[in-house]
């Protein structure tokens, strides 16, 4: 189950972020990697940056939100590869507001590329993992999924069903020698403000100003990610932070929820 040495790499959203930041981590293993993304131009700047660094990639243009591209992503994999040791699910949007006043329709969206996206990815991508009994999913959630603060009920959603995904998928791979690493981090600098989707609510400010004052960024997210597939381990807490939420719900989870939740969300929120 541990990554095999120069193994061959999946990556979606690694136009830019954390994505590319698994990218470049990967490049120094000397990976052989497939950077999916929507956005082609980010791909094509991810592609050129780790082959300076003398390893070779692809890009494949993926919107992980559809089934069958997510398909043609594993296909395009083969021709180049001839399959893969690892797969990271890292694609994302995020959108905020109470529930209620969120329209439908923004939940239908975040659902298809957080969570379908991911599913999309594990359902294709494991069969052939089972197969070669060998390989990693690293699957991108957050802390939001442990977290669970108001007004980000879409995304908190989301992150918490590829949580539950992963564990369940990490059981279920185990026999075949496959192993899964779910990543829970907190703010970070990076990209998925740009495209947000907000009602009621604006916390992009305090958000943004936490982002870059995080001494966790998209590098050691991505290496932390990393290390703990290395070593098989099931959950990546890169913040300090969020292994202390981690501690507090299952040790007083009416309290964190009562008490410290609550005061947290008035400071963030306002």
């Amino acid at each position: 189950m541990p990554i095999v040495k120069e193994p061959r790499v999946v990556i979606t959203g690694a136009g830019s972020g954390l994505g590319r930041a698994f990218a470049e981590r990967f490049a120094t293993m000397g990976a052989k990697i497939v950077i999916a993304d929507v956005h082609e131009a980010g791909a094509a700047e991810t592609r050129d940056i780790v082959e300076r660094r003398g390893v070779k990639a692809w890009c494949v243009r993926c919107d992980v939100s559809k089934a069958a591209e997510v398909e043609a992503l594993a296909a395009r994999a083969n021709e180049h590869m001839g399959g893969a040791d690892v797969v990271v699910n890292n694609a994302g949007v995020a959108v905020a507001g109470p529930v209620g006043d969120v329209p439908l329709s923004d939940w239908e969206w975040i659902f298809a590329v957080n969570l379908w996206g991911v599913i999309y990815g594990c359902h294709t991508f494991a069969p052939a993992m089972k197969k070669q009994r060998s390989g990693h999913f690293i699957n991108v959630a957050s802390l939001a999924a442990i977290a669970q603060a108001p007004n980000m009920g879409p995304y908190n959603v989301t992150k918490a069903g590829v949580v539950a995904l992963s564990e369940t998928l990490a059981s279920e791979l185990r026999p075949f020698g496959v192993g899964v690493t779910v990543v829970c981090p907190s703010f970070f600098q990076t990209n998925l403000l740009d495209g947000s989707r907000s009602h009621g609510v604006d916390a992009t400010r305090v958000v943004e100003k936490l982002m870059k004052k995080s001494p966790v960024q998209a590098e050691d997210v991505a290496q932390h990610a990393i290390d703990a597939a290395k070593r098989d381990q099931l959950y990546a807490l890169p913040h300090n932070e969020g292994k202390l939420v981690w501690a507090m719900k299952r040790i007083a989870p009416q309290l964190y929820h009562q008490k410290i939740l609550a005061r947290a969300s008035k400071r963030v929120l306002g």
